[in-house]
């Protein structure tokens, strides 16, 4: 259900905590050398880094109510920024970090301006669930030393990330008490979403296949290309005679997949090279394609199993579409409420 994809916890949407997500910020990779499935390269460069690590700046970049942002605050959740976008193999162009670092810090004074309400309102966070939080986030590292060097490498004192999250905490409970838990979606308004967003509420079709390939390079001479050539003919004979395909790919296959027979499970469109999803999706379970090639070398695919677009009912989603709808309501309602603070905030910005 792409509805439900696009629904965020608010506590991820509202917080506005990018310090600590920048501090904890761990990549789990999980892309392999599959020919045909897409993949992101993680880098953060060394530069980077240094921007957060070499210096403790206290310039001011801006002053909320006579509370001072500093310039190595700033730092820091550029420094998240960063990540993400190396994260999903993107890199940060130079020609965006003005308009990203004024974004930057709209989000610490909006970050500011929701923490001195909450003391206002009086808020207060017991300590204990701030050192059980920051006992949470070392359980991430494999030692005391990792934690230390991460620490080290957002220039943050351990008190200073527990300051991080008593503002982050109370942030939430402000958030909570003031709109969480007086924001409620009725079915009404839930059944009218889905009627107008039915593609939204849709699983595209999907193919089930296991494939061996024999690679060639893109630069590979006649010579080269006609080996692999012969080699997935050879195969492609055993498989006629009806050699098992999974025992063939774990033999012959030089993809990563080949130790689970060439499986690639279930897939959508546009996970796999145009070629290769061609062939997949005109063909019926248990059928084994002719060679396929793509820009990785060559194919035999078997598709195992199909399904086809499915819509959902509304009753399947209606729980988790409230949920997202409530999302969306919070934020918008925390978005005028910032506004409103502002009207009334002395804010001073000296970025340049």
């Amino acid at each position: 259900m792409q509805a439900e994809k696009s629904g965020r916890n608010y506590k991820w949407v509202i917080i506005f905590t990018i310090v600590l997500s920048s501090f904890m910020f761990v990549v789990k990779s999980d892309a392999t050398d599959e020919p045909d499935k897409k993949k992101s390269k993680t880098e953060v460069s060394k530069t980077d880094k240094q921007t957060v690590k070499n210096s403790y700046n206290h310039a001011k970049v801006a002053v909320v109510n006579d509370t001072v942002i500093t310039q190595s605050a700033l730092d820091r959740d550029l420094l998240g920024i960063r990540k993400r976008f190396a994260a999903s193999g993107k890199k940060l162009q130079e020609s965006q970090l003005p308009e990203i670092k004024k974004d930057v810090l709209e989000n610490l004074i909006n970050r500011t301006l929701l923490f001195q309400e909450s003391v206002k309102q009086g808020i207060k966070i017991d300590d204990t669930l701030i050192k059980e939080q920051l006992a949470e986030m070392k359980k991430r590292y494999d030692n005391p030393t990792d934690f230390e060097k991460k620490l080290e490498e957002a220039n943050l004192t351990v008190n200073n990330l527990e300051y991080q999250i008593k503002l982050g905490m109370s942030v939430q409970q402000l958030i909570d008490k003031k709109f969480v838990q007086t924001t409620t979606i009725s079915s009404e308004e839930a059944k009218t979403y889905y009627d107008a967003n039915l593609q939204r509420f849709s699983q595209p079709a999907q193919v089930k296949a296991s494939h061996i390939l024999i690679k060639v390079d893109p630069k590979a001479d006649e010579a080269k290309i006609r080996e692999a050539k012969e080699k997935i003919e050879k195969i492609q004979k055993r498989v006629k005679k009806g050699d098992d395909f999974a025992a063939l790919a774990k033999e012959f296959s030089e993809g990563p997949s080949a130790p689970k027979g060439g499986d690639l499970g279930y897939f959508g469109p546009g996970r796999m090279v145009k070629p290769f999803e061609t062939a997949a999706f005109e063909m019926k379970p248990d059928e084994v394609s002719d060679i396929v090639k793509t820009r990785f070398g060559y194919h035999l695919i078997k598709v195992i199993d199909k399904k086809p677009t499915k819509q959902f009912a509304f009753e399947e989603v209606q729980d988790k579409l409230k949920q997202f709808l409530k999302e969306q309501k919070v934020q918008k309602e925390v978005e005028t409420y910032l506004k409103q603070l502002k009207e009334s905030a002395k804010i001073e910005r000296f970025l340049k």
